[in-house]
């Protein structure tokens, strides 16, 4: 009786194995149709956005492509921890905010090239993620605040040193109807 029990229970666990392993592709989660790398979202690559101009041949520059009236906040490597300064930048974009009830913003989370792209669009929705939610505590409804992630897709710079890839931890912050 145990003899028969052995292969039935090898198939079971080989099978539970197969469906843990295996999981269905999640909205919003991964590649675009076109298998470019569209980033981790919440709400959908939003019209206007960085990847909106990115692909119509804008060069985005040091502000992350425009000049907006929130300013970005970097992050130490490997790491989606807001320290003192990204913390005083938020709390000055959260006053702009209370004073503009109408305009909903996207925060785009960026990345260094160091590290898969998996694990930088991780990374990525972990810090806009990190700054929405302290822009949140600070009195800004979450509905006004979307979050994308394009791990290391959309650097300002393009060279491989330390100085380089500490532009490219960042937060941009894109106002969406100014």
């Amino acid at each position: 009786m145990l003899k028969r029990l052995v292969p039935v229970a090898l198939v079971a666990v080989a099978l539970g194995i197969g469906v843990v392993g295996c999981s269905s592709k999640k909205k919003g989660t991964g590649a675009d149709e076109s298998g470019t790398g569209s980033g981790i979202t919440e709400e959908g690559v939003t019209p206007g956005g960085s990847l909106d101009r990115y692909k119509q041949g804008e060069e985005l520059g040091a502000d992350g492509g425009e000049k907006g009236p929130l300013t970005d906040i970097n992050f130490a490597f490997d790491s989606y921890d807001l320290d003192d300064d990204a913390r005083g930048v938020l709390r000055s974009d959260a006053d702009w905010l209370k004073e503009h009830p109408e305009s909903r913003v996207e925060i785009e989370g960026h990345c260094d090239e160091r590290g898969t792209v998996e694990y930088n669009l991780a990374l990525g929705a972990k810090r806009a993620k990190a700054a929405k939610d302290y822009l949140v505590t600070l009195g800004i409804a979450a509905s006004r605040l979307g979050t994308i992630s394009y791990g290391e897709e959309l650097p300002l710079c393009r060279e491989h040193t330390e100085a380089c890839w500490s532009e490219n931890r960042r937060c941009h912050f894109v106002v969406l109807n100014q």
